[in-house]
């Protein structure tokens, strides 16, 4: 053995894009392949309370899997209305900012295969109305 450790690649992320989810307003974009996160190895997510870390986690897994872990363990017997009929609260549509018409989640990311890939979720009140 030479010592070196061999691993494949399943998934790098090269951006997280947002727009209008739970606590961020408006366009957000986080450039990993840019300066000074494409030369670090590791960083952290750090910010005050309601600055959105969470969301733009919630972000990433919106725009891969079409749900998030923040809304797993409410309860699914609950609900709310929003104007056009009952939404259940665990509903991925609610992490909407409110007061939005339209949000999204966006991720860029690097395959096994090496090609680029973009994964995306898109949320939008009934007829483009605020609630």
């Amino acid at each position: 053995m030479s010592g070196k450790t061999d691993f494949v690649l399943f998934m790098k992320i090269l951006s997280v894009s947002l727009y209008n989810i739970a606590s961020i307003e408006g366009p957000f974009t986080i450039d990993l392949e840019a300066e000074p996160l494409k030369s670090v190895g590791l960083f952290a997510i750090t910010g005050a309370t309601g600055a959105g870390k969470s969301t733009i986690l919630d972000a990433i897994c919106l725009a891969l899997y079409n749900e998030t872990p923040r809304l797993a363990s409410t309860k699914s017997t609950l609900s709310i209305n929003d104007g056009t009929g009952d939404v259940q609260v665990n509903n991925v549509r609610n992490l909407l900012r409110k007061g939005a018409t339209n949000g999204y989640a966006k991720v860029v990311f690097q395959a096994a295969d090496a090609k680029h890939y973009e994964a995306e979720w898109q949320v939008r009140r009934a007829r483009g109305k605020q609630q």
